[in-house]
């Protein structure tokens, strides 16, 4: 069996090995603010590793924001919101150049003030509420980690996140985010109900402080560090291949596809998917401690990367089929 290395350069081997206590007491530290939700945390934990962004779709009162903010605290990096509006503009995001004097008040001058998309961790809350002029605002900061305004360019801050939620109940006067936009997103994952003993818990928890007793458990330059270490790690030719073929399978007009994608697929997952799906999965086996990621790992993670890159038909809504049913069907073939 045959494996290649992502990246040439040498794994610090020291570093590596504490990517996995650190994200072992990550959960711990945000299990303090948030109850539940361990699959979401692991995923966000797995996207920040990998450079990546996020969607969650879930009801209200789920705790998207706290989570936001829990991981944060414990990782030292600054957090922003956005409520996402149909009156909310490009500039309300990503900054404005404003007319002022200089120091000496004699001459005006234009000064670029930062808008909130300045920040480590971004939460775009009910993004499809904005129009589609605002949400292509997001697409320079996602794809190339940097905002253009004025012919300028400003750099963000690394690592940078967007972790942007829909609400799945209220869809009136929503503006379906555009497939060029859900590429950009990692991972698409629907956040469900807490189990019984958790919302108990929820409903007995009364101290509003929780955040501030969440410790830091690693700083912004050691997140960008492990980032650049899961690049370097090797991947075997066996894990590669099955996870190309996962995503070459989700296309109808690919030969081998099965009957249900030719049926219900109009459009099928891009190169893009590939690339995440091996990323995801060296991230998760370095959160294990493990030195390369195995058949498994992909395997966990390929719904919350391929599903909401699929694009379905007529004859699927008619059906009641969904991206997960037949990403399913992929999976087990």
């Amino acid at each position: 069996m045959l494996i290649r290395v992502m990246n040439p350069l040498h794994l610090d081997l020291q570093c590596f090995d504490q990517i996995a206590p650190a994200c072992e007491q990550l959960r711990e530290q945000v299990s303090k603010a948030v109850i539940g939700q361990q699959q979401t945390v692991d995923l966000l934990l797995t996207a920040l590793l990998c450079h990546g962004h996020v969607l969650l779709v879930g009801v209200p009162g789920l705790a998207k924001t706290r989570l936001v903010r829990a991981l944060g605290c414990a990782l030292d990096l600054s957090t922003a919101r956005v409520q996402f509006t149909a009156d909310l503009m490009p500039t309300d995001i990503v900054g404005t150049e404003l007319l002022r004097k200089d120091a000496a008040g004699t001459h005006r001058i234009l000064e670029f003030v930062q808008g909130p998309v300045f920040t480590s961790l971004l939460l775009a809350d009910e993004i499809n509420r904005a129009s589609p002029r605002t949400q292509a605002a997001l697409l320079e900061a996602m794809a190339e980690r940097q905002v253009t305004v004025a012919g300028q360019t400003h750099p963000l801050p690394e690592p940078f996140m967007v972790i942007a939620t829909q609400n799945p109940i209220e869809q009136q006067g929503t503006y379906p985010l555009p497939e060029a936009q859900l590429d950009r997103f990692m991972f698409s994952y629907v956040m469900t109900y807490p189990s019984d003993a958790q919302e108990m818990a929820i409903a007995m928890l009364r101290d509003e402080s929780v955040l501030q007793q969440i410790k830091t458990v690693a700083t912004q330059q050691q997140v960008s560090t492990w980032a650049k270490l899961i690049r370097q790690m090797p991947i075997s030719d066996v894990v590669a291949k099955q996870a190309v073929q996962w995503v070459r399978a989700t296309r109808p007009s690919e030969q081998g596809a099965n009957q249900m994608v030719k049926d219900y697929v109009q459009w099928g997952a891009g190169p893009r998917a590939s690339q995440y799906l091996l990323l995801a999965a060296s991230a998760q086996a370095a959160m294990q401690g493990k030195p390369t990621a195995t058949l498994d790992h992909p395997k966990q993670i390929a719904p919350a990367v391929l599903c909401h890159r699929l694009v379905l038909n007529f004859a699927a809504s008619a059906d009641h089929i969904t991206q997960s049913k037949i990403v399913n069907a992929i999976m087990t073939n």
